[in-house]
């Protein structure tokens, strides 16, 4: 076995065991993940996903890879962008929250142009080109090799396809203390009182210190191969969206 560790939030962890525990935190939340992320952001985590929707340029008929594609948020608000002849795939490596994401569209009527892979972004099972875009909302954090993420959708990107991803990120100084008080100690007890976890919660706060900062993830992107490159905080830079094109 390996002796490289990696962060699992605060804590090290043997590399080899980072994917199991992660999984083992989303299969936990997986049926109140939506309630949540409502309760968490009041309201505002949707006001983020429709910005970094708006950010993709997608026109009908084009193909849209929704990686961490989770409970179905981002695949929901672009399936009607791509029409009937396009095309979203929603992949995910967990597979609780990929059958919630599934459920949550069929429910609303989102079918047809919509399918599922339970699959490693590190590793994506697809031939190279064959995507327009690539989404990816508050997933990339969770990923244990980054950088190998990052070129994997660089590879399976079409020329001119773009990489938009949603994460939160470093606010600003002023707003660090009470941003703070509230991932550490709000944040735990309402996963506690709505999910029965509070450990997976303590980790999203822990995981998100550990993601990389505005400009860190940018020059990630530019490494793998993305040209390009920009960034729009939002909320004061407790979120972040990145763009980066395959040219």
């Amino acid at each position: 076995m390996s002796k490289k560790t990696t962060h699992f939030g605060f804590q090290r962890v043997p590399v080899e065991e980072k994917a199991r525990k992660v999984a083992q935190v989303f299969e936990s939340v997986a049926g109140r993940y939506d309630v949540m992320n409502d309760l968490m952001s009041l309201g505002v985590h949707r006001l983020w996903k429709r910005y970094a929707a708006g950010l993709t340029g997608l026109t009908p008929g084009q193909r849209l890879l929704d990686l961490a594609g989770g409970t179905g948020d981002m695949a929901a608000a672009l399936a009607p962008r791509v029409g009937p002849q396009g095309v979203v795939v929603v992949c995910d490596i967990n597979a609780a929250m990929l059958a919630r994401g599934r459920e949550r569209l069929v429910d609303e009527g989102i079918v047809g142009n919509v399918s599922y892979v339970q699959g490693d972004a590190q590793r994506l099972p697809f031939a190279e080109r064959c995507f327009d875009c690539i989404t990816m909302a508050f997933g990339l954090r969770n990923v244990t090799h980054k950088a190998a993420a990052l070129h994997d959708m660089h590879r399976v990107l079409r020329p001119g396809g773009r990489l938009v991803v949603l994460e939160f990120s470093r606010p600003k100084p002023w707003l660090e203390p009470a941003y703070d008080l509230y991932s550490f100690r709000v944040l735990p007890m309402l996963g506690r009182l709505v999910t029965g976890d509070a450990d997976s919660y303590r980790y999203l706060a822990e995981s998100i210190r550990m993601h990389p900062a505005q400009e860190e993830l940018k020059t990630l992107m530019q490494g793998a191969g993305f040209e390009r490159c920009d960034y729009y905080n939002l909320s004061a830079g407790i979120v972040a969206v990145h763009r980066g094109y395959r040219l």
